[in-house]
């Protein structure tokens, strides 16, 4: 088991570092799903590893986005406990714990929706798809996702020990429960609390750099790009944060990497502190008061993190952490392959 070293866009190291555990029982769990399903629903689940179909993403409700793969509806309860071990087996307790609030809050949102007189979605907390790319019991490179609406997790995999956790999308409608036995539930909290306490923390000058736009963008803007591309960096680099702001900084980063499992977040850490934290910038939109729409985004050298709320009246959360380069596994892939006798399944 070795460390690999490679440039990224020919800038600062970073280590490509392996997970041999969180592999080995990721590809025990899903080979264990799949031998849960029948023949029919297993034809539904599994894909060639090079199909394109694993680099489609979204978190959008399945009426509006076609996605492939088997459903929670689909299963019965040993197949359900099968598909829930193998998503636990990419998050750690507290990535979990989110994941299955945000799945669970469905159908508080169909109350919501119904009492407004909106009935276009039918909310449902089964409507979740679970796909699996090559075979987890070999060597060669293959990966899963399990996704719905505002969860969508993708993992790949190479040599049994290297994996790639992204994109990372986690989301929330309401983002606050206003109303009902849940009122006052807010699934991510943190993310929001602890960036507006980072922006108000800022004096004149920094938060002049911090703020690039008045208006929150209706959206994340990678949405569900293949790749990140979001032009030059903005907002406040870190180099320019006192103590206690880097400090807060670092908490909201690792809001998002701790969703991970301990192994993989703390290689995603290592990263961060063999890249640069002072290339990190932080940048807000919108307003800056809570409870109206506003957005920021974290602009590392190696990952992008994105938050946004404007939808519903500002109570409609999207987040996102993605890496620059390995999102899909896309860089990890490039190096396996560099390291391997050419044949056609590395067409990909």
């Amino acid at each position: 088991m070795t460390e690999h070293t490679h440039t990224q866009n020919d800038s600062k190291p970073l280590l490509t570092i392996p997970a041999p555990e969180t592999a080995e029982r990721m590809a025990n769990a899903c080979a264990n799903f799949l031998e849960t399903l029948t023949p029919a629903l297993r034809r539904k689940a599994e894909f060639q590893f090079a199909d394109a179909e694993r680099l489609r993403w979204h978190f959008v409700p399945m009426e509006l986005w076609e996605r492939k793969g088997v459903l929670l509806k689909e299963m019965n309860d040993a197949q359900r406990k099968a598909a829930f071990k193998l998503m636990e087996c990419g998050l750690s307790d507290q990535g979990y714990r989110k994941a299955t609030a945000i799945i669970d809050l469905e159908p508080t949102l169909g109350e919501i929706e119904r009492a407004e007189g909106d009935t276009r979605f039918p909310r449902d907390p089964d409507k979740y798809f679970f796909s699996v790319f090559g075979d987890p019991t070999n060597n060669e490179p293959w990966g899963w996702r399990a996704e719905g609406h505002h969860v969508s997790l993708h993992f790949t995999v190479i040599n049994r020990e290297f994996i790639s956790p992204n994109p990372f999308f986690f989301g929330s409608n309401p983002a606050e429960v206003r109303h009902g036995a849940d009122k006052g539930l807010r699934i991510l909290s943190a993310e929001e609390d602890l960036a507006r306490q980072l922006l108000g923390s800022l004096k004149t000058d920094q938060r002049g750099k911090a703020v690039i736009n008045p208006t929150a963008p209706p959206d994340i803007l990678t949405r569900e790009q293949l790749k990140v591309e979001v032009g030059a960096v903005q907002g406040l680099a870190v180099e320019s944060m006192e103590t206690p702001q880097r400090e807060l900084l670092v908490k909201l980063i690792h809001e998002y990497v701790d969703r991970l499992p301990r192994e993989i977040a703390d290689i995603e850490h290592r990263k961060l502190r063999d890249a640069n934290l002072n290339d990190v910038h932080f940048a807000w939109a919108g307003a800056e008061e809570r409870g109206k729409p506003h957005y920021y985004r974290l602009h590392g050298p190696f990952f992008f993190a994105e938050y946004d709320n404007t939808q519903n009246n500002a109570n409609h959360i999207h987040t996102v952490w993605r890496h620059m380069e390995d999102d899909f596994g896309l860089d990890l892939l490039r190096l396996h392959y560099q390291h391997t006798e050419p044949t056609a399944h590395h067409q990909h």
